[in-house]
Formats: C-alpha cells, structure tokens, sequence
C-alpha cells in the first residue's frame, strides 16, 4: 500500500487502523477542499459560543480543548496532536460549546463542514472510520473524568504520563517511551485537576521513585510496568487495538 503524501497523510494512516478504505475512499479524502492555516503558539482556533464553518486537521502542533467555569478556572478536557482532527463535532453540531487552543506553533488543514459532513455520508468507510475516531474521542473524555474525579494526585499524574506516550508512539511523535511534553506544567496541572506546584512535585516524585527521567520538558519513562501500576494505567480505552 503506498500512503499519501498530501496533507491528509496522517490522517489517512490513522483511519486505516480503524477501518478499510479502499483506493476511491483514499482519493476521496486527499480531493478534500481545504486551506492551509497557521497559528501561533497560545492562538484559539475555536471559542466556546462560537458557530463554526469549518473543522480543523492538526497537520503539526499540539492542542487541547478545554471549558472556564464562572469564576474563572480552566479545566482542560483532552490534548490532541497530528493527524487528528480536533473539532469534528462541528460538522454536525451548530455552535462549539467549548475552546479549542494550540499549545505550540501550529499548522491546520481547515476544512468546510458540509465537505466532511457530505464525504462521510456519500463514504460509509470514511464515515464509519470517522465515527470510530470519535467513539474513542468519547471512550478517552470517560477515562479522563475517572483520572481527575477518583485518582489520587501521583496515579493521575502517571496515567497521564502512560497515555501520552501510547498516543505519541501511535503518532510517530516519540522514541519508544521518550517523548517531548508540548505544554506547561500550568496546562498539565489543569488537565489533571491540581495546581502547578503539585503537579512539579509529583514528577519530581515519580522521578525520584525510578518511574520516569526528566531533561526540561523531555520525558522518558524507565519502568513502564511500574508507571502503569502507580498510574492505574490499562490502556484498553485508547482502542489502538482496533484494526482494519
């Protein structure tokens, strides 16, 4: 199989894992119409309230959608990286009903909703290898509530350490279990429900425990079956054993 080399390649790849897709559906995909957009690191590409006219495919960067409660305090719902698309509920939900913001400089194919909505109707592969990517979207936010409403502050930590790199590892984006954190430990503090002090402390302690080294922001993860055990980690909900 020879895998494309338009802005749809990674995206391609991981729908593939999903589901089969034949050489029409493929095309289908790279014929998209789309333009090339690129933000700044700190830039929203969606707004809670906002009525979107297009989704975005993440082609570099990082991202994370995220909701400010009324006296001010973020949460952050999940990060999201290449060959993702991170609003995909737009093409069939009328208004955002939270924010989309990218952590480091980033580059986005933005595509028009009706195209997605109308590809992934007119394609049953493409619109069932799209329904799974959002079925496991949903099968991450359920972990993610466990993670922050049930987890002590050193296991949610670890998990979170575990998921990253899993996903990393999928996206082509780490070394085995060496990757590079694209957020701040404030960001990492308000996807796990603690502030940034606590979160430093608890890497320092994972750290000191022989579970993970740290150079900056640079993670490698020495005793992955001692990290999975600290962090309650069963990788089950990440689905990357769904395959085509």
């Amino acid at each position: 199989m020879q895998f494309s080399t338009s802005a749809f390649a990674g995206l391609i790849r991981r729908l593939e894992r999903r589901t089969r897709l034949a050489d029409a559906d493929r095309r289908a995909l790279e014929a998209l119409p789309h333009s090339i957009r690129s933000f700044p690191a700190g830039a929203h590409i969606v707004r809670d309230g906002d009525r979107p006219e297009s989704c975005c495919l993440l082609l570099t960067g990082f991202a994370c959608r995220y909701k400010i409660t009324g006296d001010g305090a973020r949460q952050i719902l999940s990060f999201h990286m290449a060959g993702e698309f991170i609003d995909l509920q737009n093409s069939l939900l009328g208004i955002a009903d939270h924010s989309v913001q990218v952590f480091t400089e980033t580059e986005a194919a933005v595509v028009p909703r009706h195209a997605l909505r109308d590809l992934s109707l007119g394609r049953p592969a493409i619109g069932e290898a799209l329904w799974i990517d959002t079925l496991i979207d949903a099968s991450i936010f359920r972990e993610w509530v466990v993670n922050v409403g049930r987890r002590d502050s050193r296991a949610r930590v670890a998990h979170l350490l575990c998921e990253l790199s899993l996903r990393m590892q999928a996206a082509d984006l780490a070394d085995g279990h060496r990757y590079e954190l694209p957020m701040t430990q404030e960001q990492l503090a308000d996807a796990v429900g603690l502030t940034p002090v606590h979160v430093n402390r608890v890497l320092k302690q994972l750290a000191e425990e022989g579970l993970i080294s740290r150079d900056r922001r640079t993670i490698t993860i020495l005793d992955w079956g001692r990290i999975r055990e600290a962090g309650d980690f069963n990788e089950r909900y990440l689905h990357h054993d769904v395959a085509a």
